[in-house]
């Protein structure tokens, strides 16, 4: 209704107005409100059959199939529950972590006193992370154990809003120095909040299958450190001696998933690629700062000391970069091998080499091929490096 209200009125259209005395308005928001009052005292009283009669009393359809053919509701667990201890009978039920931020939280009063850190200051780490995903999915995207990657910045109250404007440029920015274009990212900022958190928006990457989350900002205000300071029963505060008081630190988090970050750039990286000559090639366009492997040296043939120079060449190259050395096929199928695997430069040890102590530098993705003298083989490839 407001939609086409503010489309028919233009800009005379008063939405505060409008909302207020429109009776279709008011009727939706009746039912809103009347839904609210019968829903969330169903799910404390953990009700399922007051929330499926509320389902079947509004006449709820799936969006997809248009049926109201509802199973019972059920409650699902996305924690993942073990048991620990010796004997069955004495068993304690825990559960896997859903997310790593929790032991930064209980462990931060050490590493800001250990370390003598002044806030603001972050803690990050990299961990195993486990949810009981309903449906996994879409390879790695979606799984029930991952790799998280967090950061946990810890600032004064007040400055929170600031510093998780700050972290969301910081962040965009890490992104597309990974190579990727910065059209591929957007941010995703959240209407509705969690219950921690008082600002959140995402960093969405376009997968093959659409813009899909990959990292969230969040300004979680102070409530897990006052969580765990309620309950634990320990101060948490930190003393600013700036302004000579004490208090709960607010924090701002980033959470990346490290799988979906492999995905980004793999799926941007991956290239089908015609060529001129009519043939066709697959290369993985990575950024070469993020390549598994810098340089491959090939000899051209096995014979005549080509290897023995090739080896020669990488134990030079193989203390700065991460080198790979191949000698087996035509020297056409190792570049097509180190193509798929995203090598950005390939060094070719030919006969001439012998002579007069040049190779040939291969650059990945426009194959273009330059000579050039052994002795400047590590200064060329990281002059290229860095510009990339």
């Amino acid at each position: 209704e407001v939609v086409k209200a503010r489309k028919r009125f233009g800009d005379a259209f008063d939405e505060q107005q409008f909302m207020e005395t429109n009776p279709r308005v008011l009727a939706n928001l009746k039912k809103i409100e009347d839904a609210k009052n019968r829903l969330y005292p169903a799910m404390d009283n953990n009700d399922m059959a007051a929330i499926k009669q509320l389902i079947e009393d509004l006449e709820i359809a799936c969006p997809v199939s248009g049926s109201r053919n509802w199973t019972e509701v059920r409650q699902f667990n996305l924690m993942f529950s073990t048991n620990m201890g010796s004997t069955a009978e004495g068993a304690t039920e825990i559960f896997l972590r859903p997310e790593t931020a929790q032991g930064i939280f209980v462990n931060y009063l050490n590493v800001q006193k250990t370390a003598r850190m002044k806030i603001p200051f972050g803690i990050a780490q990299t961990g195993k992370a486990f949810r009981n995903e309903i449906v996994a999915r879409q390879f790695i995207f979606r799984m029930r154990e991952f790799e998280q990657m967090e950061m946990q910045f810890f600032v004064r109250p007040g400055e929170e809003i600031k510093w998780y404007e700050y972290w969301k440029e910081q962040r965009m920015k890490w992104h597309v120095s990974t190579g990727i274009p910065a059209e591929k990212f957007r941010f995703h900022d959240h209407d509705k909040l969690a219950h921690y958190a008082n600002a959140a928006a995402d960093i969405e990457f376009e997968f093959p299958m659409g813009f899909k989350e990959l990292e969230g900002i969040h300004s979680r205000t102070d409530f897990d450190l006052s969580a765990h300071e309620k309950f634990s029963g320990k101060k948490l505060r930190y003393h600013d001696s700036e302004l000579n008081e004490s208090y709960v630190p607010y924090v701002i988090e980033t959470s990346i998933g490290l799988d979906r970050m492999f995905l980004a750039v793999l799926s941007h990286a991956y290239t089908d690629e015609q060529l001129e000559d009519g043939s066709s090639r697959v290369v993985m366009k990575i950024s070469p700062v993020l390549a598994p492997y810098k340089v491959a040296v090939f000899p051209l043939t096995k014979k005549d000391g080509l290897p023995e120079k090739a080896r020669e060449i990488m134990n030079g190259l193989k203390e700065d970069y991460m080198c790979f050395y191949e000698e087996k096929d035509t020297i056409g199928k190792r570049y097509r091998r180190h193509d798929a695997i995203g090598t950005p430069y390939c060094v070719t040890v030919d006969h001439q080499t012998l002579e007069d102590n040049t190779v040939t530098i291969r650059e990945r993705d426009s194959m273009k091929q330059d000579r050039v003298a052994i002795d400047k083989i590590g200064s060329i490839i990281a002059e290229r490096l860095r510009a990339k």
